[in-house]
């Protein structure tokens, strides 16, 4: 029996991505969102990255407005799923494909194939929430980040589809939804990953829907649904979901919609400089006047 049954199965995630990249883009509507807000506040960071990495690329949306801002960096697009690394590679002209400083990999953000220090901004949008192993993301993040290098992150806290949680536990004990891992959570592990001024932010957005049916489909739809080791593995019986439905209609508005809540959190951090890392190492901590001076 499995320790921990809100475990993320990576495999799961991997085929979930995989098959849904041709349709993501329509159903995306909140990441598109939030990756948007997140490219905004690049607007406040003076940065030339002459390489960036695009965490968890899906179908590459991200990785070409990085593309576009930073003209002579070479981005490169990383994705767990195959299907969307893929799908992200042929959105570009064949000329493109080969003569631009565009890259493609599949790999996974626990386990990054790339060197020591050969990143100067990583970018993830909507990501981090599907990493079962959140310290392994963030050291891994922290290793591959130049000194004064930029991580700049979404993921979802515990908020995120309250409504839909609390319906199904009107219905049974059994795990429906995701587990998401809260604020305070993320900040201790990007402290233990020894990553520079990380900052941290949340805010909640709320969409609305004519019925829950709608939402379940869009959820499976992009591949964000139920991927946890404890998930019921068969099929959910009518009856139940019946049940679920009427229990969600407690949350209806005057509007006549039914809400569903996402918690998002925004974070930001930096790479070590070398110096000051050498010093923590020998227990004396000093920071250079021109790192004070990095905003």
């Amino acid at each position: 029996m499995n320790s921990n049954p809100y475990k993320i199965d990576k495999q799961q995630v991997r085929e979930a991505f995989s098959r849904a990249a041709p349709h993501y883009d329509e159903l995306a509507v909140l990441q598109k969102e939030i990756g948007n807000r997140l490219l905004e506040r690049l607007d406040l960071i003076k940065l030339d990255p002459r390489r960036i990495l695009d965490v968890g690329c899906g179908t590459g949306a991200w990785s070409e407005r990085l593309a576009q801002r930073y003209k002579k960096a070479e981005v490169i697009s990383l994705d767990l799923a195959p299907g969307m690394v893929h799908h992200a590679r042929h959105q570009l002209s064949t000329w493109r494909r080969h003569f631009s400083k565009r890259r493609f990999v599949c790999g996974d953000a626990e386990q990054l194939p790339l060197a020591d220090n050969s990143i100067d901004m990583l970018f993830s949008n909507a990501t981090l929430q599907w990493c079962p192993d959140l310290d392994a993301a963030f050291s891994e993040f922290h290793r591959v980040l130049r000194p004064n290098g930029l991580i700049m992150f979404t993921t979802f806290g515990p908020d995120t589809l309250t409504e839909l949680r609390q319906a199904w536990a009107a219905v049974d004990d059994a795990i429906h939804v995701n587990a998401f891992i809260d604020m305070h959570d993320i900040g201790d592990a990007l402290m233990r990953a020894q990553v520079a001024d990380p900052v941290m932010d949340t805010e909640n957005i709320i969409l609305t829907y004519r019925d829950v049916r709608t939402l379940m489909r869009e959820l499976k739809g992009i591949g964000a649904h139920n991927v946890t080791a404890g998930r019921n593995h068969g099929l959910t019986g009518k009856t139940r979901l019946t049940k679920m439905i009427r229990a969600y209609e407690q949350f209806r508005d005057k509007q006549g919609t039914l809400p569903v809540t996402y918690e998002v959190i925004y974070g930001h951090a930096w790479g070590r400089d070398l110096d000051t890392q050498r010093h923590r190492e020998k227990g004396v901590v000093k920071i250079p006047v021109s790192q004070l001076k990095r905003d």
